[in-house]
């Protein structure tokens, strides 16, 4: 079983490519087990959200400043 440092790595990793099949195996198995992991997770998903809709948002008025 993976450890929580492994299973960090994983998690970040899982956010700027496709983790194998076994490397997905091995997280869920982590994270149905460590609350912790899991928090981490959902965490950095939502920060790594959060910074998509802000510079969606900044693009958009970029974007309507430079049609005036």
């Amino acid at each position: 079983m993976l450890s929580c440092k492994e299973a960090t790595h994983l998690v970040s990793e899982g956010l700027d490519r496709s983790l194998t099949l076994p490397e997905k195996i091995q997280l869920e198995m982590h994270l149905a087990m460590c609350k912790g992991c899991r928090n981490l997770k959902s965490q950095m998903s939502f920060l790594r959200q959060a910074c998509k809709s802000y510079l969606a948002q900044e693009k958009g008025q970029t974007d309507s400043t430079r049609s005036r």
